[in-house]
């Protein structure tokens, strides 16, 4: 392969990146690992009081929605989930599950999200990860 080629196979890549959902540049993923990277030594939360507690005030609850998500999640897998560090070009299994899940709520699909929910949340917890998933996705701008 000369250098010409190798050079436009190299953008096509560099392309498909920055367009691949859930990339460095995905904010989303970024706020949610850097949520769950602060609250990792913070005590335990149950899932349901949680989502119960959520405050009125619509920029605390934005931010308690995420720190109470990644606090839960491990709950809500039946394992302690793996995220990896704000910025990594890389995603987990967990993590592009979590934005897959993140996207279909956000457009709407609910074939999708009742899928992904599906096969990795059991039924007592899919309402309240719904809850605080769609409550990171609807009020990111105000965390």
């Amino acid at each position: 392969m000369d250098g010409a080629t190798a050079a436009r196979a190299g953008a096509g890549t560099a392309r498909q990146d920055a367009a691949r959902p859930g990339c460095p540049a995905d904010p989303v993923l970024d706020h949610l690992r850097r949520t769950a990277r602060s609250s990792r030594c913070k005590s335990y939360v149950d899932l349901f009081g949680a989502c119960a507690s959520m405050s009125g005030n619509r920029q605390v609850a934005a931010q308690a929605a995420s720190d109470v998500l990644m606090r839960c999640l491990s709950q809500a897998l039946g394992r302690r989930p793996v995220l990896y560090r704000e910025g990594e070009r890389e995603m987990s299994f967990d993590e592009a599950w979590l934005m897959a899940l993140v996207r279909s709520l956000q457009a709407d699909d609910v074939a999708s999200a009742t899928f992904l929910l599906h096969s990795r949340v059991p039924k007592h917890a899919r309402r309240n990860l719904v809850f605080l998933l769609q409550r990171v996705a609807e009020d990111f701008d105000q965390v």
